[in-house]
């Protein structure tokens, strides 16, 4: 038995042993503590235990472009056996992208990047089509009678984000404002607040993801329009889903983000011991709508960190 384990540690050290082989890094623009990233990196995390690979996960502490370029660019001189990114924006993070392809490093984007991950040689793209999952937000509102509302972005400089509001205004055909928030939850209260107030004959409110929702689900109660107006997301939160479960909004889109952080790793594992892709370049994950009906089907799963 002895003799046994010391080979398969010497099989191992030369490179038999898949655990020691692969090395894979994550770089996104959204933060791990962020309530939307924290699930995406559960995915990460988990997929990397069950498939025995090792896998670090990196994002600039605020939305900063320059920043993430760098990071990607540090991706690559460490020679990871895989690259996961986002693509927030294509102009930014694309050379930095490429020099990844260029050094023989398999690439998948996930979350935001789907119309340019092919252009930037991309293996594939796990996530949503943002304008699709906007439009059909957009066409929920219109069906509910709301022809005036607002779109509230809360990282100006997204291309993914600017795509749903885009997608948002066509679906609903009416009037659509678009409020730009820090990311900073006093100062995106403030202003949606702000905002309500001088503009009482707005109808809905669409905001981008939890780091919008949850400010807003404040300022509506604080101007005193709290379930009187229709309200909607992108992305679940522990917050959200109380709201939905009160009935105090519409619905939230759920792109199963999970997935987003979980398939990546997967696909790259089974890419590199096997040279195996789906045959779908894209791997839809949403959009899927979570409403006061079936809130609280999701509401323990989120307590898991899964939804």
């Amino acid at each position: 038995m002895k003799r046994l384990g010391l080979w398969l540690t010497v099989l191992a050290v030369l490179g038999f042993g898949y655990a020691q082989q692969l090395r894979f890094i994550v770089v996104t623009h959204g933060q791990a503590a962020d309530p939307f990233w924290s699930v995406v990196k559960n995915g990460v995390d988990q997929a990397a235990k069950e498939m025995g690979v090792q896998v670090e996960y990196r994002a600039p502490t605020t939305f900063d472009m320059v920043r993430m370029a760098q990071l990607i660019d540090a991706a690559v001189a460490a020679k990871p056996a895989g690259l996961v990114v986002s693509i927030p924006d294509a102009n930014a993070l694309g050379r930095s992208i490429q020099a990844a392809v260029r050094a023989g490093i398999p690439v998948i984007s996930i979350n935001s990047g789907a119309d340019v991950f092919k252009r930037l040689g991309v293996l594939m793209h796990v996530g949503q089509e943002e304008y699709i999952a906007g439009k059909a937000a957009g066409e929920r509102f219109k069906a509910a009678g709301v022809k005036t509302a607002v779109c509230v972005n809360h990282e100006v400089g997204n291309v993914g984000l600017d795509q749903r509001c885009k997608g948002f205004a066509d679906g609903m055909g009416g009037k659509v404002e678009i409020l730009a928030v820090k990311t900073d939850f006093t100062e995106a209260r403030n202003a949606i607040a702000n905002y309500l107030q001088r503009n009482p004959g707005v109808e809905g409110i669409l905001t981008l993801g939890p780091v919008g929702a949850e400010p807003a689900l404040q300022a509506l109660q604080q101007v005193g329009r709290l379930g009187r107006i229709r309200f909607a997301t992108f992305d679940l939160a522990p917050k959200v889903l109380e709201a939905l479960e009160k009935k105090q909004m519409d619905f939230a889109i759920d792109q199963q983000q999970y997935l987003q952080g979980y398939l990546p790793i997967v696909f790259l594992t089974l890419y590199k011991r096997y040279g195996l892709l789906p045959a779908n370049d894209v791997v839809l994950t949403g959009p899927g709508f979570v409403t006061p009906e079936n809130a609280r089907q999701v509401i323990d799963l989120t307590k898991k960190g899964i939804r």
